[in-house]
């Protein structure tokens, strides 16, 4: 699944000891745009919380997937960021400090002729 929104929040950086060895985790809260915002908490695992490095107020795709467990009779779920992607990432969304930005590709040339005619 994915879902796009800005970071609002990121918490501090959790670490621990289980029986797999040591683990580290770091969640963030992500804004959704639309009718109604929403804010969600992610988690990062492992070696994907240096990847990704995360800002609060940035806006980023957030690809992810749910998990649910069950804990002394109550149940509990988990969205577990995997990927994440940035606008200057997506294809077509270049920075306005790319020269290249300001070149429209070959389909978006208009030329209006009468306009430029002095007759």
């Amino acid at each position: 699944m994915e879902i796009q929104g800005k970071v609002s929040l990121v918490l501090p950086l959790q670490t621990g000891e289980g029986r797999n060895g040591q683990w580290k985790k770091q969640d963030f809260i992500l804004e959704t745009d639309g009718q109604v915002s929403r804010k969600i908490n992610f988690s990062v695992w492992g070696e994907k919380i240096d990847q990704f490095k995360l800002n609060s107020g940035e806006t980023v795709t957030v690809f992810f997937d749910l998990e649910s467990r069950e804990y002394n009779g109550k149940w509990y779920t988990d969205a577990k960021a995997w990927k994440i992607s940035r606008p200057e990432n997506i294809a077509g969304n270049k920075s306005e400090n790319d020269p290249e930005s300001n070149i429209p590709a070959s389909g978006d040339l208009a030329v209006n002729v009468e306009d430029d005619l002095p007759f």
